[in-house]
């Protein structure tokens, strides 16, 4: 049986952030770039709530990418940043010995969210598949090329190589797998109302309107409605 038939757990994942810099952001076109850096951030806060160990990676800080997204290092401010020259992740020595640690472990499930799609994510993947038996898990989403082409040929030859396709929402909702798992329902729920749109827009009016919850928030009286006269 083949494992990517696994769901992802709390315990056979790990996860990676490749590049999530500004001046790569900057090259981005595949996906909004503001819905790009709420969703890697959301995953962050995901894989925090579930203890999911985290490596970030970042290619020429200085000299061209910049610092790292500062929403995604408040998520991990613990985090070491593994820094490299190469455009592939998988050339530098210390990123192979963080994912092997954690591997080692039994957390073979390597969950990706990076830029550029067809750059750094693509090159990391093939290798990385190569020389191990790690399974990639490519976080379209979370991750963006610098076309909507080039974000969708690079997924597909990924996909052909054997990377599985998901998205941020996804990993959150099978790490969670079960609403019955209190000790994260309310982190997770959370988590949602901030960063899932709709979904979370949607939940805020259940706890309100459907189960007569209070609003999550405190504000002014509500005034009105005071029809003006003709």
């Amino acid at each position: 049986m083949s494992n990517k038939l696994q769901v992802l757990t709390p315990q056979n994942s790990q996860i990676i952030f490749i590049d999530q810099q500004p001046q790569m952001a900057f090259g981005v076109q595949s996906i909004d770039r503001q819905v790009l850096k709420n969703n890697v951030v959301g995953l962050a806060k995901a894989a925090k709530i579930f203890n999911i160990p985290t490596t970030i990676t970042t290619v020429e800080t200085d000299s061209f990418s910049g610092n790292t997204f500062p929403e995604l290092l408040a998520v991990v401010p613990e985090n070491d940043i593994l820094e490299r020259t190469s455009m592939n992740s998988w050339d530098d020595q210390n990123v192979r010995d963080a994912l092997a640690k954690h591997a080692a472990d039994g957390r073979k499930k390597i969950v990706v969210a990076g830029l550029w799609t067809e750059v750094c994510n693509t090159t990391f993947a093939l290798s990385c598949m190569h020389d191990t038996d790690y399974e990639i898990y490519m976080v379209a989403d979370a991750s963006g090329g610098t076309s909507v082409d080039a974000h969708k040929y690079a997924m597909d030859r990924m996909v052909q190589a054997g990377v599985v396709p998901v998205t941020w929402q996804q990993v959150l909702l099978e790490w969670q797998r079960d609403w019955a798992r209190k000790e994260t329902y309310d982190a997770v729920t959370s988590l949602v109302k901030e960063h899932s749109g709709a979904y979370g827009m949607g939940i805020d009016y259940a706890v309100t309107h459907v189960h007569g919850g209070s609003e999550r928030v405190s504000h002014g009286k509500r005034i009105g409605p005071n029809p003006a006269a003709i």
